[in-house]
């Protein structure tokens, strides 16, 4: 699937030409920019971490400001700054009996309003003078009922870190323990398979928001289907998260859509090599409280060749677009409403080269298409019921329907189709919860979700599409109907003083297609142990059902799979964490997990933790089981006086047991991962109200692990034959990765300017695409591929 890239191997720009070219359109938007003197605003809401209700009365000022730029809350909660200078700024809240909070790299720009979610902790009533140190947002994750293992994520840092790419699927295989690839964004978390993550979005389980999902491998894709403009701060757990996520293995993806700009218009336009993008927010009427925001996004390599036919050599074939949007809807007696809703339409077509000497084999080759279609949306409501407790309660639904046809091309022409499937899947889900603050020491929160599952499936396949020649294909899933999976949770944070938080909680889960049920504890407890040092430990039992049509492979009219139990993982994690400075944090976390009950082909070494196809054919027993242990550090310091860095580092082990009963080494087990990451910004012209950002990230981590080929076999043979006693003990070279990104943006008054470059893969490393045999020389041959994305766009603010 290399395929997929946008530049290949033979097909990257030049990093010169690429340089050459940012620095003449600078050059040129400069002669233009207009040296007035431009301001901006940040605008946000107070409220108390617990019961959720809004704070009045809150100072917030612009920390280290002289004179003091501040302002206080009004009865509602919200409050704005006003005539803002363009630049970053570091934002205190503070407020009687309660714990402060700082907000940090704060961007303002001349053209749309920052708009900040405050959250504060209600201080617990000692004896003694104690002194509160104030909170950093990047230190806690929003769901204060996490205790390790969990990172806010902020859609700046998607759009400004190298390598995120304004995709926080991307952005995130920065962070530790997160094994990351070129070819796809799934997120591998620590050497577990990437289909174990569970996507959310506005609180709902979602499918995988991606463009391409599962064709570079199970539950990978391109890129995200979310666009910066519309994304907000969203949390991202990596083991033993709260008892309120259930049906995930490995991780949490908990992502948020922020909410509209209710005061002004605010509209942004982009042009560049991966695609053509508007957005557009603002409010519905002059002065009142509801407001929309919408992104859409077509891709400009579609466009392109629409237009000058051929140019997009390679790439003419990907053609993808996306549209997301919310509505919210305060109102004064009734509650908060909103309307949320993704769409998502993807084409691809691998073409068969005309000149049979590119054919990789000889004797034939590949012609693929693939088509996917996603649909996600929902209505939310959320009430408070008193002073002390809220009703949220969520209806949304999913629709995915994918149609995959391979046919194999040979040196006559002729064809012959190895592979056609089809399916849909389309959940509805209703979800409630109730949060209750009992006082400043307890909170608690309590759930049901209810997901209807409706399929439809039609896969036929060969059984060896590299078989040649191809036997017929067979029919190995058909299957139509429906099911329900049944969640209900409880969960309790309790502060035992002001030093000590425990988060214990319990979740269970029921599968109607075929009567099974979990239940699965859940607890943490953090200690201060200083005003800067906090210990923690957790532990969760998590589990999750597989892809539905894993649970209809049949033989004729028999399936193997229906009685297939949850996977299940015991997480344990440790952690300790040090405020350094004002602007510095490490946090060091050792963790392991056991993974049981995971499925498995009898007598074989396949296991659904190394599976990469999105199908399968064969049948599987809940026999398998995991071990992955390590630890990883995280040391950041925080963008201050222009400059940022952070550095990840994790080593580890992953080792799994297949159907045969023997424990082997995890395809994803690259034993190590180090990134170092940082980037400089620079305040130019006349007012200091442009910015120039340079921003660099380098990664060394363990080589791709593979099943070696029997090369005497597969020439006898005369195709591949896979030396399976050898299997994942065989790896390749040390990984060595770079991303680059630069920027310019010009804030004009009303109008903002921004040129970028920005690169994955820019020294162009190659990864481990697997086998093919060319009959040619008649020997199996490893194939790798390098891609390299660029990135090169213009975008204007007004």
């Amino acid at each position: 699937m290399d395929n997929l890239g946008l530049f290949t191997n033979h097909h990257t720009m030049n990093a010169k030409n690429i340089f050459t070219i940012f620095l003449l359109s600078v050059f040129s938007l400069c002669l233009y920019a207009q040296e007035n003197r431009t301001t901006g605003s940040i605008r946000g809401i107070v409220t108390d971490a617990a019961s959720g209700q809004m704070l009045p009365n809150v100072t917030v000022v612009i920390q280290d400001s002289n004179p003091v730029i501040g302002t206080t809350t009004g009865d509602d909660g919200y409050f704005r700054l006003d005539n803002l200078p363009i630049g970053r700024y570091t934002v205190l809240a503070s407020f009687i009996s309660y714990e402060p909070a700082i907000f940090r790299e704060i961007l303002v720009s001349s053209v749309k309003d920052v708009f900040l979610e405050i959250s504060l902790k209600e201080q617990v009533t000692e004896l003694g003078e104690v002194v509160i140190r104030p909170k950093i947002n990047k230190e806690e994750p929003l769901n204060r009922m996490s205790t390790t293992s969990a990172r806010m994520l902020s859609v700046e840092e998607a759009s400004r870190y190298a390598g995120g790419f304004d995709d926080p699927a991307r952005l995130v295989s920065a962070f530790a323990g997160i094994v990351g690839s070129m070819n796809s964004n799934g997120i591998a978390i620590r050497g577990n398979s990437p289909q174990s993550l569970q996507w959310r979005i506005e609180g709902v389980e979602a499918p995988n928001p991606t463009h391409f999902s599962d064709i570079t491998g199970v539950d990978g894709g391109i890129l995200t289907a979310l666009s910066s403009q519309v994304l907000g701060n969203s949390d991202f757990f990596t083991g033993a998260f709260p008892a309120e996520y259930g049906n995930a293995l490995s991780g949490v993806f908990d992502m948020q859509l922020r909410n509209g700009n209710n005061w002004n218009y605010e509209h942004t336009a982009q042009l560049g090599v991966l695609g053509v993008e508007f957005s557009s927010e603002g409010p519905f009427r002059k002065n009142g409280q509801a407001s929309y925001l919408f992104n859409y996004r077509y891709s400009s390599m579609a466009l392109a060749d629409d237009l000058f036919s051929g140019l997009t050599g390679d790439a003419f074939g990907m053609r993808y677009q996306d549209l997301s949007f919310k509505i919210n809807i305060p109102t004064k007696r009734f509650g908060i409403f909103s309307l949320w809703g993704i769409g998502i339409i993807d084409h691809f077509i691998q073409p068969v080269p005309k000149d049979t000497a590119e054919w990789n084999n000889g004797s034939f080759e590949g012609m693929g298409d693939f088509r996917q279609t996603k649909a996600m949306g929902g209505i939310g409501h959320k009430i408070f019921l008193d002073n002390n407790m809220y009703l949220k309660t969520s209806l949304a639904t999913s629709y995915t329907r994918n149609q995959t046809v391979l046919e194999h091309t040979y040196t006559d022409w002729s064809t012959f189709r190895v592979t056609d499937m089809k399916g849909s899947n389309t959940n509805v889900i209703f979800d409630m919860y109730l949060n209750r603050k009992f006082s400043a020491m307890h909170v608690n929160r309590t759930g049901i979700n209810v997901k209807g599952l409706f399929y439809d499936m039609d896969y036929n396949a060969n059984q060896d599409i590299n078989e040649y020649p191809p036997q017929p294909m067979v029919n190995f899933t058909q299957s139509a109907g429906h099911s329900v999976l049944l969640s209900a949770y409880s969960q309790s944070s309790v502060r035992f003083g002001k030093k000590v938080t425990v988060n214990a909680g319990i979740h269970s889960m029921y599968f109607a297609l075929n009567k099974k049920w979990t239940l699965e504890p859940r607890i943490g407890v953090k200690w201060q142990t200083l005003s800067r040092h906090a210990l923690g430990l957790a532990y969760g039992l998590h589990s999750r059902h597989e892809n539905l049509d894993y649970y209809f492979v049949q033989t004729g009219d028999r399936q193997f799979n229906k009685d297939l139990n949850f996977s299940r993982a015991h997480h344990l994690v440790l952690s300790y964490d040090w405020s350094a400075s004002e602007n510095m944090h490490l946090k060091i976390e050792p963790y392991y997990q056991y993974l049981y009950d995971i499925p498995v082909a009898k007598d074989s070494l396949l296991s659904m933790i190394n599976y990469q196809n999105f199908y399968i054919l064969i049948p599987l027993t809940n026999d398998g089981a995991g071990r992955n242990y390590g630890v990883d550090f995280t040391l950041e310091r925080y963008l201050h006086n222009g400059y940022y860095w952070l550095l990840t580092a994790s080593f580890f082990e992953s080792l799994y047991k297949g159907g045969d009963g023997v424990w082997r080494d995890t395809r994803l087990n690259r034993n190590f991962l180090i990134n170092v990451l940082g980037g400089k910004e620079w305040k130019l012209g006349r007012q200091k109200q442009n910015i120039l950002g340079v921003n660099l990230r380098m990664s060394l981590q363990g080589g791709d692990r593979y099943i070696p080929i029997d090369e005497e076999a597969s020439k006898i043979s005369q195709s591949l034959v896979y030396d399976n006693s050898r299997a994942y003990q065989a790896q390749l070279s040390p990984a060595f990765i770079s991303h680059f990104t630069l920027s310019y943006k010009i804030n004009k008054k009303s109008l903002a300017h921004e040129f970028a470059v920005k690169i994955i893969n820019a020294n162009g490393y190659k990864e481990f695409s697997g086998y093919y045999y060319d009959y040619r020389t008649n020997e199996p041959v490893m194939y790798k591929s390098a891609i390299v994305i660029p990135n090169i766009y213009y975008r204007v603010e007004f």
